[in-house]
């Protein structure tokens, strides 16, 4: 569900026609829905409410501080992967006992700061982490509580790039070496084993490897019982995917009650750490049209975002739903719809059917609010797009559109040069 609809062919997200924001604020930009977002967590809460949830919003799905800042106050966790992401959280008001710190290379720098923040857990990555760990503990006179991330070997049945779980994967403790690892653990001075994770991959659309890879983490549950480690957490990760286009992902009900019924009567805490399926269709992307152009092969609809501010079907070659913020009676043509980037990948659509669409025009590209801004970037030395988000019938600019000013304030001309 979204708030994402059409009223007599406008398009509007909540109650705000989203041609009065572009006229105001230009584009291209990103905007998000706060009722999709509170209404989206509070299902995900709703779902999984027997088993009383810690759920940690994925900061890396979308951090800006706005978004944040909504999970907080509905008393939602946060699940980090830098020292950039773990800052972030403190200063929206996550509580530190709320927050977990994942990913495979934290530095020394971002472990102590963690140390200091008192967050709730680390989820390990390696043997060296765990070292590493132990060392910066033992020298801030702590004891890290640490669950550790296990690879299961599983296949999601994702894009390639999207599957975390598998053996060749460069996350997690190899599924046959876990219980070296929890040994280690228990061992090293400064350390507190808690439990285990597990996170097999991103935008899965079957229960089938959520099922197994619990089947999996559930029985290496018992083999640490045998050598007297307790587990106190499961953290169950994230994962579960959305609809961008035709996709038939299981609903939230059906995968609470999976996961549920593997859970029950282990008397342990589960940890959850949704990103897309909160994020994704709370938000789209808004880009006028430049240019239409007709070669004797393809027409392109040439628009003014770019690969720089939504990589997705670039780099997954993911498709996205793409429409007309004006709906009109236009016969629909084939066209590829890309953008300025001087790259072949910057596309938005290949040889899809669409309305024909004039220069100055408004498209909307929806499931954007996941990996969208959090993964655009300043390629062609372009500014990134605005951010905004609506509540009701007000919008409000949460990121200022770049200028050419911020790209260049940290550059730092040598005096060779100034000569």
């Amino acid at each position: 569900m979204h708030d994402f609809n059409y009223v007599n062919g406008k398009l509007y997200c909540e109650e705000v026609r989203i041609e009065k924001i572009a006229m105001e604020i230009g584009t291209p930009f990103y905007l998000y829905s706060y009722q999709t977002i509170f209404n989206h967590y509070n299902a995900f809460k709703k779902a999984l409410k027997e088993i009383d949830p810690l759920i940690c919003y994925a900061y890396k799905a979308n951090s800006n501080s706005a978004i944040c800042k909504i999970f907080a106050r509905a008393g939602g966790g946060a699940e980090v992967v830098s020292g950039g992401e773990l800052r972030q959280a403190l200063e929206v008001g996550v509580s530190p006992e709320k927050i977990v710190f994942s990913g495979n290379g934290k530095t020394e720098k971002e472990i102590g700061f963690a140390l200091k923040s008192n967050i709730l857990m680390f989820d390990v990555d390696s043997e060296m982490e765990l070292r590493l760990l132990n060392k910066v503990s033992h020298s801030l006179k702590k004891r890290a509580k640490v669950v550790l991330r296990v690879n299961p070997d599983l296949n999601p049945q994702t894009h390639p790039y999207l599957a975390t779980g598998l053996k060749e994967s460069k996350f997690g403790f190899d599924f046959n070496q876990a219980l070296d690892g929890y040994k280690l653990a228990r061992d090293l001075e400064n350390i507190k084993v808690a439990g285990i994770h597990m996170h097999i991959g991103s935008q899965i659309t079957s229960l089938k490897p959520f099922v197994e890879g619990l089947d999996k983490v559930i029985s290496l549950i018992g083999e640490l019982k045998k050598i007297g480690i307790a587990t106190e957490y499961i953290n169950v990760g994230g994962g579960l995917g959305i609809v961008y286009l035709d996709e038939e992902p299981p609903c939230l009900d059906n995968y609470a009650r999976v996961v549920i019924s593997k859970l029950s009567g282990l008397n342990i805490k589960g940890i959850f750490e949704p990103g897309r399926v909160l994020m994704g269709n709370a938000g789209i992307l808004v880009s006028k049209v430049l240019y239409r152009k007709e070669t004797a092969k393809k027409t392109f609809i040439v628009v003014d975002s770019g690969m720089n501010d939504f990589v997705r079907p670039a780099f997954y070659q993911a498709k996205h739903r793409i429409e007309p913020v004006v709906k009109k009676e236009e016969k629909e043509e084939v066209v590829d719809i890309v953008g300025p980037i001087c790259e072949s990948a910057d596309f938005f659509a290949r040889d899809k059917k669409f309305p024909r669409v004039e220069t100055g025009e408004l498209l909307s590209i929806f499931g954007a609010g996941a990996y969208g801004f959090s993964m655009a970037s300043n390629y062609n030395f372009r500014c990134r797009p605005a951010e905004v988000l609506v509540s009701g019938e007000n919008y409000f600019v949460i990121r200022q559109r770049e200028t050419y000013e911020d790209l260049i304030k940290n550059e730092k001309m040598p005096d060779i040069l100034e000569t």
